[in-house]
């Protein structure tokens, strides 16, 4: 019997406040985490398998495998709907309210 070979998907610079998110995604999706790292913003040689005491000037990247590239995609394609909505919805608190004027 052949080997399954598993395909990858590296996402990098993750927000920490959706990673548990994106984590869950994967395992309901057929996908295993290989790998999520901390790396430093500012030496590349300070790379961390942990969360760091202060993870702050850190980015988190996760690889993803899964033994079908179609669940990789789906996932791909979850993690940028979230972003947009994160980013639609951010724009939408900063226009300015509207004043009724009485006429």
């Amino acid at each position: 019997m052949g080997k399954i070979q598993n395909k990858y998907l590296e996402i990098k610079n993750i927000n920490r406040e959706i990673i548990n998110w994106l984590e869950d995604i994967a395992e309901e999706n057929n996908c295993h985490v290989e790998r999520k790292e901390w790396k430093s913003k500012y030496n590349s040689y300070v790379v961390y398998d942990y969360e760091p005491f202060c993870s702050e000037g850190f980015e988190i990247n996760l690889l993803l495998s899964s033994p079908e590239i179609t669940y990789l995609n789906f996932i791909k394609y979850l993690y940028k709907e979230k972003l947009n909505t994160i980013e639609y919805l951010n724009n939408c608190i900063k226009i300015p309210a509207i004043k009724n004027y009485s006429l």
